[in-house]
């Protein structure tokens, strides 16, 4: 069962319970929640979260595990650009941001660090979906208002932020289908392994091309969501190998295709994440046969998260699990300055607006912030 048939599922006995069995915590309401076209349920089973109200501003931290990839990095950017505004900033009175890499005692500490030292909500991009029970009870002794965001915890008593990481990979898989036929030579780039975003791609990706009347060989590699390593997992794969008809890549899309390029190798479908750069190749070589499927794990959903903060600390109904859209594109309808920024060579990833939420960040206004914790 995934995290969200787990979540759903235990929301639905949540809501028999009352507020006061998590006195100590949030109460259990009825939605609509605070701000519904941005903070959207994953379903309608998704129960509401209620803080009692805490006059602002605010101190806020945000704990990520590691920062070994362009998309931590811009995640981080992310949340320094948006505590910057103006209109963000009036209810922030202290930000933090640690990574603590991928050690999980290291970033429960540090959660507990936080919350001991008085902060009113601390953000989590969580290294594991297990093991958060105690630092939960914590959040709820002190009134902390705790939200994962990007991975998820696997819990009823967490808030949290999410894309649909399966359904990335349905999306992924279906792609390739669609532009190969139902057998072949699969590449399958796997992420980080042990965090919950790789092994739900990877269930999503599995359960569209091992269907029923489908004859793929996949061979398997890991690229850690890094240019740098799918680049070189990609060149060993095919230089053990040899030519692959399509590829499915978690991220570090771009090192994919460079490795193809290095190698010679003919350009083929591939469905990789939202990275810029893999989007110019995609403008580039689609007419050499990169028929290219980009879907978007957005680092902006950090923000998401710290706005959702801020209105559960001034007292306002959030749902338990919200869903943030998953953005895609390809090579057939991509818009210059609008999906990718082609005068941009910077490793950065392109999704970064959410009308809904009011969000949509420039690239100069994130590569202004550093990747460095704020402490």
């Amino acid at each position: 069962m995934s995290f969200k048939s787990m979540l759903l599922a235990a929301g639905v006995s949540v809501g028999l319970m009352s507020g006061a069995a998590l006195a100590a915590g949030p109460e259990i309401v009825s939605g609509p929640g605070a701000d519904p076209t941005c903070f959207v349920p994953w379903s309608d089973d998704v129960q509401y979260f209620q803080w009692p109200a805490k006059e602002g501003p605010y101190r806020i931290a945000v704990v990520n595990g590691f920062v070994g990839n362009v998309w931590r990095i811009q995640m981080i950017q992310t949340a320094k650009a948006y505590a910057a505004l103006p209109e963000i900033g009036k209810d922030i009175k202290e930000f933090k941001i640690v990574s603590v890499g991928t050690d999980m005692a290291a970033q429960l500490g540090a959660v507990e660090d936080f919350i001991n030292q008085g902060f009113d909500a601390v953000l989590v991009n969580p290294n594991t979906p297990k093991g958060w029970d105690r630092v939960i009870r914590l959040a709820n002794q002190k009134g902390t208002v705790l939200i994962a965001f990007d991975n998820q915890v696997e819990t009823k008593d967490m808030a949290g932020v999410a894309q649909d990481q399966i359904i990335m990979g349905v999306q992924g898989g279906q792609w390739l289908v669609d532009h190969i036929g139902k057998k072949g030579k699969l590449l399958e780039i796997r992420g980080v392994p042990g965090f919950s975003a790789d092994q739900e791609r990877h269930d999503g990706f599995r359960s569209v091309v091992e269907a029923d009347g489908m004859e793929f060989e996949i061979v398997e590699v890991i690229g850690n969501w890094a240019p740098g390593d799918s680049q070189k997992a990609t060149a060993d794969a095919i230089a053990a190998h040899g030519q692959f008809d399509g590829i499915f890549t978690q991220g570090g899309t771009n090192g994919t295709v460079q490795a193809l390029i290095d190698a010679k190798h003919p350009f083929i479908p591939i469905a990789g994440e939202g990275e810029n750069l893999f989007r110019i190749q995609m403008a580039e070589f689609a007419d050499e046969g990169l028929k290219g499927f980009s879907y978007g794990q957005s680092p902006a959903q950090v923000a998401i998260a710290m706005k959702e903060a801020i209105a559960a600390l001034q007292g306002k109904p959030i749902p338990q699990l919200v869903k943030i859209p998953n953005p895609t594109t390809n090579y057939e309808i991509m818009v210059a300055g609008e999906d990718y920024f082609p005068d941009l060579t910077a490793d950065f990833f392109a999704a970064n607006a959410f009308p809904p939420c009011g969000l949509n960040f420039t690239a100069p206004q994130l590569m202004a912030q550093t990747g460095d914790n704020e402490e």
